[in-house]
């Protein structure tokens, strides 16, 4: 019998187990809650809320309280809520324990202690008091959600009230734009502007409509099955879509043909009224990078072919209003209507400083009818209810991402739990029917499924990875890591990945750390020698070479090899900058990056490390003071903070150069350049002092590197195992690899138990 259901606890000599004080004593629990924040085991602000409610209600059951820490506690850890069943299946990862144990003296119980006699249906019986806790409606601060299971058992979680606000806030607005999702016909179809369904028309056999005759412009004709193409007629059915993929799929190049295929959809009824289209990411730096590649994407658009099936079409008479209203300039009318600018959701919903609030809301919408959110995996469910609440009823929501990246490191994993049935599709045979007449291309019956739910019908996976092919390490490795475990067994992944590592693929190198020397030659060189041919002689797919793996030396070369010689700066800043933007392009050629923040194996240990070895090297120059904590030319620094007043963001990074200054030439003074998306001024100089929130970024944590990528990333996976390793952090770190990938373990083991290991971020999503 599991302890779910068990109704006493005895001890090893038979007699019934005494329940511990803090279970039934407010004064006891809150002792408890004191001991555990004094270790670090739970945060002064859960102990602050229990305080608050034990005060608002003096009669509140001490279980209530407990669960309230524990719920408080969870949004810090990523979820959305306490699952009472599993805190009680698992009661120590209810709280932050050090994965290594506590070698402190006189620690408190461990939660699996204190809750060792307690029974679900007593937690649950607790969970009810008319001034703290409801199902849903008033406002009391704790909300309690109880389901049943297929086979009934009783399924409970505790959310504090405003994230299952944000949680029913979510399911309201999703399924709002779901219903308006068309089969086809006019009446049920997504409206645009005036009324009408943006696609209008599917058309025949003998007389296609727009939408199949513009995806067949947009995607040219293809052996098998192009999910791209799928992806845009799913899109452009329904206020709300998904577009997931892992990296190189094309999901930019997806989303700018589906820009252009609703541009052009709504210029077929509007001449005159463009879709507003804007375009957002939840970082600055995920915004950078989407700038620089959606520019180019638009750039081979064919307008052109676009504007002349307009103009056809308007001669046949089969639009309501005609083509674009001035035949001569229609090209360029079209290509004006597709944004390139990318923006950071907080800048787009006008972010209050000092309060979680926005100025963009319900009461106060944006103005727009296309939204695009990139990297959308990182968005939390604060920020995604926000977002979707400042959306007027009809404008269309397309959200971009990886689903089997790591979640946002605040509470929630929306595009996770959203996409959780994406890998079979569950297509009805009524969109499946519509895709057919749409795109041409008919869908294995494996993606059919008549059961499907509506949201299933507004995703699409992208299948297709035009970055990694079968001859590519770094794809196999991600393929493996990424089997559903569902499909095979622990030992099966285990092997699977095992087997990659092995085949001897060109791109890939893995290390088990011997000694420190190993570390030292991976950080410097980039030990090529782990490669095939020492990382000569590769080509991509056009055939041009691929620069050998490196390491970071590579960059601190090209700094020192590259220096304007008896140059003033200010007289000649062209040389400066184009020096900087080499220096910073080298860099990019590798980047080292970890799982942890602290320790010798997190950030802050490995920065200090890497700094004093290239300090050996000649290649650093600076006192063990200034390489920990001072500035020193060759440093790369990461910008934590958005700096509007500076013009960088999250995620930017930064090398700081040694210029002359322009008052002695003979001296220097240090600058950090950053790279720029304007061509007149490619590089931006800051002076250290006004740089509050940087860090080095030798060594970098996989959180910090999404949306970039390396053409050489070694991840490093430290030597105990440790709940952050996880199969979402080993993929998100190999998949930042653009053609070489190091996989290092300090002790050998651990990439294969870590590919095991998922996050699970509970919500009732």
């Amino acid at each position: 019998m599991s302890r779910q259901h068990d109704t006493h606890t005895f001890d090893m000599f038979g007699e019934a187990a005494s329940a511990h004080p803090a279970l039934g004593s407010t004064p006891e629990l809150l002792a408890l809650c004191e001991r555990w924040v004094a270790r670090g085991w739970l945060r002064d602000l859960d102990r602050a809320l229990v305080r608050f409610l034990a005060s608002e209600a003096p009669d509140a059951p001490t279980l209530l309280l407990l669960a309230a820490a524990l719920a408080s506690h969870q949004l810090g850890r990523g979820h959305v809520c306490l699952d009472i069943n599993a805190t009680l299946n698992a009661p120590d990862f209810a709280l932050s324990l050090p994965p290594e144990g506590d070698d402190l003296t006189d620690p408190p119980p461990l939660p699996s202690d204190v809750l060792a006699t307690l029974t679900l249906s007593e937690w649950q019986a607790a969970l009810h008091h008319p001034l703290l806790t409801s199902e849903g409606s008033g406002n009391t601060p704790l909300v309690v959600v109880t389901t049943h299971s297929a086979s009934g058992t009783p399924s409970t979680r505790l959310y504090l009230r405003r994230y299952w606000q944000y949680e029913q806030s979510l399911h309201q607005h999703i399924a709002a734009r779901l219903e308006t999702t068309s089969t086809g016909s006019e009446s049920t179809g997504t409206e645009g502007q005036s009324g009408r369904p943006i696609h209008w028309a599917t058309g025949d056999a003998s007389h296609p409509g727009l939408l199949p005759q513009a995806l067949n412009i947009l995607f040219k004709q293809s052996n098998g099955l192009d999910w791209q193409k799928t992806a845009c007629a799913l899109a452009a059915r329904s206020r709300f879509g998904i577009i997931t993929g892992g990296p190189g799929t094309g999901k930019t190049t997806t989303v700018v043909r589906l820009l252009a295929l609703l541009q052009t959809l709504q210029l077929a009824q509007h001449p005159s009224q463009p879709l507003r289209i804007r375009l957002a990411a939840p970082t600055g730096k995920a915004a950078a990078r989407l700038n620089e590649s959606i520019a180019g994407q638009v750039a081979k658009l064919p307008f052109t072919d676009l504007t002349t099936l307009l103009k056809e079409a308007k001669q046949e008479g089969i639009l309501w209003e005609g083509a674009l209203a001035r035949d001569d300039s229609a090209t360029e009318q079209l290509k004006a209507t597709i944004p390139t600018e990318v923006t950071t959701l907080h800048r787009l919903l006008g972010a209050r400083p000092d309060t979680r609030h926005f100025r963009h809301s319900a009461a106060n919408p944006l103005a727009l009818d296309v939204l695009v959110i990139d990297e959308a995996s990182m968005v939390d469910i604060e920020m995604m209810a926000a977002t979707l609440s400042a959306l007027p009823a009809h404008t269309q929501c397309i959200l971009l991402g990886d689903k089997d990246q790591l979640a946002s490191v605040e509470a929630g994993s929306v595009l996770g739990d959203l996409c959780r049935r994406a890998e079979a599709a569950h297509y009805t045979p009524a969109t499946a029917e519509w895709l057919a007449q749409a795109t041409g291309q008919p869908l294995p019956a494996e993606f059919i499924a008549p059961a499907g739910q509506p949201l299933d019908q507004a995703i699409t996976m992208l299948r297709v990875s035009h970055r990694f092919n079968e001859h590519s390490g770094i794809g196999q490795l991600a393929k493996a890591i990424n089997q559903p475990g569902h499909a095979q067994s622990e030992r099966e992944k285990q092997q699977a990945v095992t087997a990659v590592l092995r085949h001897g693929y060109p791109d890939i190198h893995h290390l088990v750390m011997s000694d420190d020397a190993a570390l030292d030659k991976l950080v410097i060189h980039g030990s090529p020698s782990g490669f095939a041919g020492n990382g000569e002689g590769r080509t991509d797919h056009e055939g041009k070479p691929i620069a050998p793996p490196t390491g970071y030396r590579h960059y601190l070369n090209v700094l020192h090899a590259q220096r304007p010689r008896g140059e003033s700066f200010e007289e000649n800043t062209t040389a400066y900058n184009t020096w900087a933007s080499e220096v910073l392009s080298a860099y990019s050629h590798y980047q080292l990056l970890c799982a942890l923040r602290k320790g010798p194996w997190g950030v802050v240990g490995l920065n200090q490390r890497i700094a004093s070895t290239l300090r050996r090297e000649k290649l650093l120059f600076g006192s063990d003071y200034t390489l920990e904590k001072g500035w020193y030319e060759g440093r790369p620094v990461l910008v934590t903070q958005n700096d509007y007043g500076l013009k960088l963001m999250n995620g930017d990074i930064g090398i700081t150069l040694a210029v002359p200054d322009p008052r002695n030439p003979q001296q220097k003074l240090l600058r950090v350049a950053f790279t720029t998306s304007d061509p007149d001024k490619p590089i931006r100089w800051v002076l250290p002092s006004r740089l509050h929130a940087v860090e080095t970024v030798f060594a970098m944590t996989v959180h910090k590197s999404q949306g970039s990528e390396f053409l050489h990333t070694a991840l490093l996976l430290p030597p105990t195992l440790n709940p952050i390793l996880t199969r979402e952090l080993v993929y998100t770190g190999i998949t930042r690899a653009r053609e070489w990938l190091t996989v290092v373990e300090a002790k050998r083991g651990v990439l294969n138990e870590a590919v095991v290991r998922e996050v699970v971020r509970v919500s009732g999503i």
